[in-house]
């Protein structure tokens, strides 16, 4: 089920590597191959292995993995396994919330947990060279892909029909890191589409308000050309991963200076739902090594611990976590890393911490400490295994190093929860969101004995419970700044700004800043405000 992108990203490596010109100019991509754009798009079979690519790249880092030289890498100058969108990702969606802290001491590393970055972080440096290393990716798939040039080439048939919609999903793709690049940079970044010629000048610089309607426009614009919810190739995107985007665009719109849009949120939330997918009998089963054989996952990130390896992605969830006394077999992986674990703050939102009353309070706490003293110690703070590599029958991976368990995205459980946030702040039907949200807390605590009650359903309310449902899933600093508390000091946790109890920080940081090396190579830029 996983083999779409672990047999067919070579020949679209290879491909892409020689064709891309980057719109940063730092990224140095040079050709290793005799092979050319030419010669890969006069071959219509060769479309899927290039498209395959472009979904590989949001997992790993280059042509060889897990860790290959500079003429196989797909971003020159920081460490293959940093330099992963998955784990970048979650690095900036993580690190500077509650839901955890790591011990390594990296260059950048602890300023993303003190809140305390710059704009030559370079951990924030490889996420936006990755967003747009994957954006000039879909363009150029796009570009050649074109009815024109399909026409041109005698494509016909069922490879038309197919291309179209590797098409359409590559738009998917572009519209997901641009998402990316307006949550987590303000919209505030070069903006190139497959109509700006490769290597011409500097692109210009787009804006939050821009953005948001090129994303929205987009996805609508790919509805009729998706595939059918549930009916499209394993990790492929199909219209519900569209709506799902979609509905994540509206919930974040009006934090994102673009007015109220909670009914939109609630309409595409509810599309999903209505697509015919049915939450996971058991929660922890979502995170194991068979978890592309759920019926809740939207979307998934693929990984494959022998055909598709590298040292961010997965490999990095699964290992970090582990550590102190905590037994690697147990987790189906060769070693633990010793790296992150949870706040005291992002503990005292469960019931408890055991896990006996509800499931999702996933935590080690043998030989661990509640308290974070010293952040360069696993053993303070409570160890979070989620991901595993283990099946849910207890087989472990095919690779101990690099996990089989793939990346939810996108599941059905958050659709509920947008639609129950979209209703309690008005928007939507009340009843039908706490009939969702009951379903998650049943899962969660085997009973009915979780459920709450109309009155209970508040946007506060639906914030905790998206913490404790998508935890580590990367949604929580999002989340924190639609809420207005990822900022400021009326939330605080541990190590937020730089001290152990916790202090307020200033506003800007709502956004990250634009990396120092793309604002010397184009002029074009205007650095964020506050940096």
């Amino acid at each position: 089920m996983k083999h779409f992108i672990s047999k067919n990203t070579v020949l679209g490596g290879i491909a892409l590597a020689l064709t891309m010109s980057s719109c940063i100019k730092d990224l140095d991509r040079k050709p290793f191959n005799e092979v050319t754009s030419a010669t890969v798009y006069n071959d219509p079979a060769a479309y899927k292995q290039v498209a395959a690519k472009l979904y590989a790249g949001m997992m790993l880092t280059g042509q060889q993995g897990p860790a290959g030289d500079d003429r196989t890498k797909d971003i020159k100058g920081m460490d293959e396994g940093f330099s992963s969108y998955l784990r970048n990702y979650w690095y900036l969606q993580v690190l500077p919330t509650d839901e955890a802290v790591i011990a390594w001491s990296d260059a950048g590393l602890p300023e993303i947990n003190y809140m305390k970055w710059s704009s030559n972080n370079a951990f924030i440096r490889g996420f936006y060279n990755r967003v747009f290393y994957q954006i000039a990716s879909c363009n150029e798939f796009i570009r050649e892909t074109s009815d024109a040039k399909l026409n041109e080439r005698g494509v016909s048939g069922t490879i038309l029909t197919e291309t179209k919609a590797l098409r359409a999903e590559a738009r998917f793709l572009r519209a997901l890191s641009y998402w990316h690049a307006l949550d987590l940079f303000g919209g505030n970044v070069p903006f190139v589409t497959e109509n700006d010629a490769v290597g011409s000048a500097p692109p210009k610089q787009t804006n939050a308000k821009s953005l948001f309607e090129y994303i929205e426009s987009e996805l609508k614009a790919i509805d009729g050309e998706l595939v059918d919810a549930r009916k499209n190739e394993y990790a492929r995107a199909d219209k519900a991963a569209a709506w799902m985007l979609l509905a994540k665009l509206y919930l974040n719109a009006e934090a994102q200076g673009q007015g109220n849009r909670y009914a939109d949120a609630a309409t595409y939330a509810k599309k999903v739902i209505d697509a015919g997918y049915s939450l996971q009998t058991k929660y922890e089963d979502l995170f194991k090594a068979d978890n592309n054989t759920s019926t809740e996952v939207i979307w998934a990130l693929a990984a494959d611990g022998t055909r598709s390896q590298t040292w961010g992605g997965m490999t990095f969830l699964c290992h970090a976590p582990v550590g102190g006394s905590m037994p690697a077999s147990a987790y189906g992986i060769d070693g633990g890393w010793g790296g992150v674990r949870v706040t005291p703050s992002f503990v005292k939102l469960f019931a408890d911490p055991t896990g006996k009353t509800d499931k999702r309070a996933m935590f080690y706490t043998d030989g661990q400490k509640l308290e974070i003293n010293e952040l360069s110690t696993f053993t303070d703070g409570y160890a979070m295994p989620k991901f595993k590599n283990v099946t849910s029958a207890g087989k472990v991976g095919s690779n101990l190093t690099h996990p089989d368990t793939d990346f939810p995205m996108f599941r059905l459980a958050d659709a509920y929860l947008i639609y129950a946030e979209a209703a309690s702040r008005g928007a939507g039907d009340k009843t039908l969101a706490l009939d969702y949200v009951n379903k998650i807390r049943a899962r969660a605590y085997g009973s009915a004995a979780g459920n709450i009650t109309s009155s209970e359903l508040t946007p506060d309310f639906v914030l905790a419970e998206r913490a404790r449902e998508l935890s580590w899933e990367g949604s929580r600093r999002t989340d924190l700044i639609r809420y207005g508390k990822f900022t400021g000091a009326s939330y605080l946790w541990a190590w937020k700004g730089g001290v152990k109890d916790g202090a307020g920080v200033q506003d800007y940081l709502k956004i990250f800043p634009l990396p120092s090396t793309d604002l010397t190579a184009n002029p074009n830029l205007v650095q964020n405000t506050g940096y």
